[in-house]
């Protein structure tokens, strides 16, 4: 590559080679680093360009301010000169030539050299989180007597007040997030319309103001519209019978004024404009494009009462959201409710539309080949421009954390390797044709500190597959967890390690929603159902006796820790002994959770109540039932079950009940979050 366009590249954060999960240099192609450029409004497309830009990054004067100053509190920094801080609370400091180390934590602004910048005052780190173990639940799997064909806000209040009384510190959701009105529904939780707002076919109709406000007549035909649970959630069909219910009580409603809130009003915009034109905003007329547009201006005028039904919708998401956070504060749960922050957005999405000028315009979200997807991963999602993003001091990126966090005792951020650097794939370019954009890891990791610590939340990153040491070193200092699973905790030789070895900063699972369940890993259903849609790389018997292989590691490591009694002899051992039961294998399986240092424990109740399928199958769309598989028993049978009161007494036993956070919800750390947790 020619050494210009490699230090052009580098001057803005994209990378020219990577490592592979072999950790083998892998150089990328030139016209990838430069459409990649091009996605960040660099011009590198001819030798000429490449000098001009090249040239303009240099005469960049480095000791300048930059365009949003990250501050860690107790810390200080060199300015250019004088200046003054407006702090958050409307307060002025005089500073000369440096910043101090006693600034208040928040967003102030900070005028310096003629200039005037965000500055973010951020915390060092945030408290130890608790020693605890709770549910993790895909909620639209979870049905009860009064539940629409899927999971709702009401089955998840019910369920987190019970868990948090059996002993329970935390319930670790899925994505709530928003997805398009029009149909057909998006049935993944990881490509939404939205990050800031919430789905609201979660919604339980029955539990609203406007339900018990309405007549008989009406509640008559509205608990008509109810559909059946089937044997795979119909999306469609729960949100044709919710949207119609809705519509038939929104008359019943408390007036919600749509203009209060800016950014409600723009997503409810976006809402109606779907239900009339389509889900991806990129297919509208041109002169809806722009959320400022005069002909958007227009059609808000003509479709109020949509805008307002859409923004009530929001408004009934917060009270039932409220009443789940509420649920998980009187059962005394240390943590409460763990919310699932996607990796991005659907292009064509509300996000998409009403944050287009801080989005890299034509990129597609993915991962480079590994050794399960020697293709690569376009996983066709939008990306944050970090340009951008520093020249609006990070507000979008702000506005969304405080969004997610409101109703949240903790927060797992998906692929956060993410908040330093994403595989960006240029428009036209396959998976593997990507590369690497640096983010300012110091913004986007402090940032998320101080939104999670005025929420009293915690932090738990997905740092699964092959991550640099900068994000666990990162995760670590500032007391946020990483992610233990037990089926990637193996050696090198491929043994399971024992979970004496476990890292201690980190929450503990089993599985993963794109993994074998328990029960699947033991049966090879996993190696069935791959067969049967052709994903195997290799001939299924090979992919038995692999798994097969992986089978008997585990239960090696079980016996080895004393948590599976052994066969009755070394020779029926060598004779290819039965295995023992199965569900004598899955308690075995948590009481390595339980056995390890692991801060926080996550449970699956796919696991625990004998499901084969995995919610999710990697690599397919249509062909396999992916977030469609709804849990073997409902709320009630969960509460009765033997299995589920077996996992519940092993773990309480394990984990006793951790400190309840104050009476009002939240817990109040200090302004630098005490001690680091140096495991």
């Amino acid at each position: 590559m020619d050494r210009r366009l490699t230090a052009l590249a580098k001057a803005h954060g994209v990378s020219t080679w990577y490592e592979d999960w072999r950790h083998r240099r892998v150089e990328v192609a030139p016209e990838t680093v430069v459409g990649v450029l091009g996605l960040l409004g660099v011009d590198a497309t001819s030798p000429a360009a490449v000098a001009d830009a090249l040239a303009a990054a240099r005469a960049v004067d480095r000791a300048a301010l930059p365009a949003t100053v990250v501050l860690t509190h107790g810390t200080t920094r060199a300015l250019p000169g004088p200046g003054v801080v407006t702090l958050e609370d409307g307060g002025r400091r005089d500073v000369d030539g440096e910043l101090p180390g006693d600034l208040p934590l928040g967003w102030h602004r900070l005028g310096c050299a003629g200039r005037e910048v965000t500055l973010v005052v951020v915390p060092r780190r945030l408290p130890v989180p608790p020693r605890t173990w709770g549910w993790m639940l895909q909620l639209y799997a979870l049905t009860s007597e009064r539940s629409w064909g899927m999971g709702d806000l009401g089955d998840l209040a019910e369920f987190t007040g019970w868990a948090g009384s059996t002993g329970a510190g935390l319930v670790l959701l899925n994505p709530l997030h928003a997805v398009g009105p029009a149909h057909p529904v998006a049935a993944s939780p990881y490509s939404p319309a939205s990050r800031r707002f919430v789905n609201p076919l979660y919604l339980r109709v029955s539990d609203t103001g406007a339900y018990a406000a309405a007549d008989p007549a009406t509640r008559a035909v509205v608990d008509a519209l109810r559909p059946d649970r089937g044997d795979l959630i119909d999306y469609d069909q729960v949100w044709t019978a919710k949207r119609r219910a809705l519509e038939l009580l929104h008359p019943y409603a408390q007036p919600v004024d749509p203009n209060a809130d800016p950014a409600l009003t723009s997503f409810a915009t976006w809402c109606a404009l779907a239900e009339r034109h389509g889900n991806d905003w990129r297919a509208w007329p041109a002169e809806l494009h722009h959320p400022d547009a005069p002909a958007v201006a227009e059609q808000r005028r003509q479709l109020a009462d949509r805008v307002a039904f859409h923004a009530w919708l929001q408004h009934l998401c917060d009270e039932q959201l409220d009443a789940v956070t509420a649920a998980a504060r009187a059962a005394g749960m240390p943590v409460g409710v763990v919310h699932d922050l996607a990796v991005g957005i659907d292009p064509g999405g509300a996000d998409g539309w009403q944050l287009a000028d801080v989005l890299a315009q034509g990129v597609r979200v993915g991962a480079p080949p590994d050794d399960f997807n020697q293709l690569g991963q376009d996983w066709g999602l939008a990306a944050w421009r970090p340009d951008r993003l520093a020249e609006t001091g990070y507000a979008a990126y702000r506005d969304m954390l405080r969004r997610t966090l409101r109703h949240a005792g903790g927060l797992r951020v998906d692929h956060v390797a993410g908040l330093w650097r994403l595989w960006w794939v240029p428009p036209g370019a396959g998976a593997a044709e990507g590369t690497y954009v640096r983010y300012d890891a110091e913004a986007m990791l402090g940032i998320l500190a101080l939104e999670a610590h005025r929420a009293g939340a915690v932090v738990v990153g997905e740092d699964l597959g092959t991550v640099q040491p900068a994000v666990t070193r990162g995760l670590r200092g500032r007391n946020m967890l990483g992610s233990t699973v037990l089926w990637f905790a193996r050696d090198d030789e491929g043994d399971f390690v024992p979970p004496a070895r476990w890292p201690r900063n980190a929450l503990a699972t089993i599985s993963t929603h794109d993994l074998p369940t328990a029960p699947g890993f033991l049966t090879g259903e996993h190696v069935r159902v791959r067969d049967e849609l052709k994903l195997l790389g290799t001939d299924v018997a090979v992919e038995r006796a692999r798994a097969a292989d992986d089978r008997e590691r585990l239960l090696a490591m079980l016996r080895d820790e004393g948590l599976l009694p052994e066969p009755a002899d070394a020779e029926s051992l060598a004779a290819g002994a039965p295995a023992p039961p199965g569900d004598d294998v899955v308690v075995a399986m948590h009481a390595a959770l339980a056995a390890s240092p692991t801060r926080l424990l996550g449970v699956s109740l796919y696991d625990v109540l004998g499901e084969v399928r995995q919610p999710n199958m990697p690599g397919t769309v249509d062909e396999y039932p992916n977030w469609r598989l709804p849990l073997p028993a409902t709320v009630a049978q969960i509460r009765a079950d033997e299995r589920v009161t077996r996992i519940v007494d092993l773990l309480t036993a394990a984990r006793p009940r951790a400190a309840a956070p104050p009476a009002g919800g939240t817990r109040r750390p200090t302004a630098s979050g005490g001690q680091a947790d140096q495991s």
